[in-house]
This record gives structure tokens, C-alpha cells and sequence, in this order.
């Protein structure tokens, strides 16, 4: 399968506005994430995720090694512009992303300033809009929206602009517990149904549990890296990187601890009551 992204021994650092020194971040990290896959990245405060992830589209440019966006290198100036068609960026904070006072024009304009032709523009943002199930609320203004609805709203804007790749840093942490069930799900059905490749910085495990792969930083290397089932199931390694399982793991875990041998492997809560159920059978 083709690469979306190629990390290749990055390195970065922060100047420190006190010293003047550098901050560290990265020194010789390497990482694929390949396209049409969902992958989610993990990680304590400081870890790196989020300036990763700007690593992604170009906002950040490496110090040292090279990071490819499906073939393009970020430090070319040429290629800044291409990278951030292709690449589409979400945040925390929606109110950050909308910049107009009707839903419509603001999906519309990172394609106006493109320069894609009107009808083109009417297309896209129609189609975006019934993607993120906002179409009905096309001609209303964005502030009197909830604030699951404000990021749906910016996941349109930039599937306007018909993005290979969305990285998302963690766009469900202003959200209450309903927005965040209908953000990742409008994100989990673009990788499924649209083939979009999906990069999602989070620290809810229950959300990353919905990825085809799970990375865990630490300190600006990789601690981690497979398959929800077989990262979650290294709980002692999470732990010691002061991070937890999804709570039906540490279910299974704090049994175990407690001499009851149980799989780590359940994550879904239907999974754990499955798990649960044979274990009293037997």
C-alpha cells in the first residue's frame, strides 16, 4: 500500500523564550502512516503529538531528517501549497477554525481562496455539509451551534477542499460527551466510505480504540505501535507511560491483578461483557 506519510529520522526543536536555547522535541523519529488508513496518535502532555502533527501539512518544517506527504517533501517552498490541499488540519477549538457568519460561507472559504470556480465551490460545500450531517443548517450562523456542531462545521470546511488526508489534534476535548459520539463518528465514516487517510491526536482511549492502528509517543520516540487490541493489551507499559487502557481493559486487568486470568483483549464494552460472561460460566 502507498504511503500518505513518510517521517524519516525527524528532528525538532523549540527555542526557548527564556534561554534562548533549544527544546528538543525530536531527534531521529520515523514513522509511516499509509494511505487510507486511520491511526491514531497517543501520548502524555509534551510527548510530541501535536507538533507531529504539524509536522504533517508543513507547519512545522523539520530540523533535521524529512517528513514526505505522499511524495512531496514539506521542505520544498514549492510544495507548501500542494501539501495543504492535500493535508486538511482540525484543532481543539472550532471557534478558531470559522471565520464567516453563515455555516455555508464558511465551508466555502478555504476553496474560494484555492481559487476554485463558484459552481465548483456550490458543489463542494453542499456535498461537504450533507457528509458532516450539517446541510440543514447551511444558512444558519455558526455561534448559535453547539459546539459538536461548530466541529462538524470545520471537518466540512476542510473536506471542501477534497483533502487525501485529515489529521484531527484532538478535536473533541471542548466537547461534551454527545459531541465527541458525533464527531468520531462523521470521522470514522470518511475513512470508511470516502478512503480518506485519518490522523487522529488524542487522549481519550475509548476514540482511539476506533482506529485500524494506535502509536503511542513518549519522549519523542515511539513506545508503541499496532493494532488497538495489541497496544491497549500492554497496560503495565501504558501505565509506566502515565497513560491507561480503555476502561474495559483495566476491567479485565484489575482482575487479573486480583488472580482472575482474563484476555486484554476486549475493548468494546460488548466485547468485556462477553469476556465477563464466560469467565462466570466457567
Amino acid at each position: 500500500m502507498a504511503q500518505a506519510v513518510e517521517v524519516s529520522h525527524l528532528a525538532y526543536e523549540y527555542p526557548d523564550p527564556e534561554s534562548g536555547a533549544g527544546v528538543k522535541v525530536f531527534e531521529d523519529l520515523s514513522l509511516t502512516v499509509e494511505e487510507g488508513s486511520f491511526v491514531a496518535i497517543l501520548g502524555r502532555n509534551g510527548c510530541g503529538k501535536s507538533t507531529l502533527a504539524k509536522h504533517f501539512n508543513a507547519i512545522h518544517l523539520p530540523a533535521g531528517g524529512s517528513v514526505h506527504v505522499f511524495g512531496m517533501d514539506t521542505a520544498q517552498e514549492e510544495q507548501l501549497i500542494p501539501i495543504r490541499r492535500t493535508v486538511g488540519m482540525v484543532f481543539q477549538n472550532p471557534d478558531n477554525q470559522i471565520v464567516a457568519n453563515v455555516v455555508e460561507e464558511d465551508v466555502a472559504f478555504a476553496p474560494e481562496n484555492l481559487g476554485i470556480a463558484p459552481k465548483e465551490i456550490r458543489q463542494r460545500v453542499d456535498e461537504a455539509l450533507k457528509q458532516v450531517g450539517m446541510y440543514e443548517y447551511r444558512e444558519h450562523a455558526p455561534h448559535l451551534l453547539s459546539g459538536g456542531q461548530k466541529q462538524r462545521v470545520a471537518i466540512a470546511g476542510v473536506i471542501a477542499m477534497r483533502p487525501r488526508c485529515i489529521v484531527l489534534d484532538e478535536p473533541t476535548a471542548m466537547l461534551d460527551p454527545r459531541g465527541r459520539q458525533e464527531v468520531m463518528e462523521i470521522v470514522s465514516k470518511l475513512n470508511r466510505t470516502a478512503g480518506i487517510t485519518v490522523v487522529l491526536i488524542t487522549h481519550h482511549m475509548d476514540e482511539a480504540a476506533m482506529a485500524q492502528r494506535v502509536v503511542v509517543l513518549d519522549k519523542g520516540h515511539v513506545a508503541a505501535d499496532g493494532s488497538p487490541k495489541e497496544v491497549f493489551s500492554q497496560v503495565k507499559l501504558l501505565h509506566r507511560l502515565g497513560l491507561s487502557a480503555p476502561e474495559t481493559v483495566e476491567l479485565c486487568w484489575l482482575l487479573g491483578q486480583k488472580g482472575y486470568h482474563l484476555p486484554l483483549d476486549s475493548i468494546s464494552i460488548e466485547e468485556c461483557a462477553q469476556t465477563l460472561y464466560r469467565w462466570v460460566k466457567a
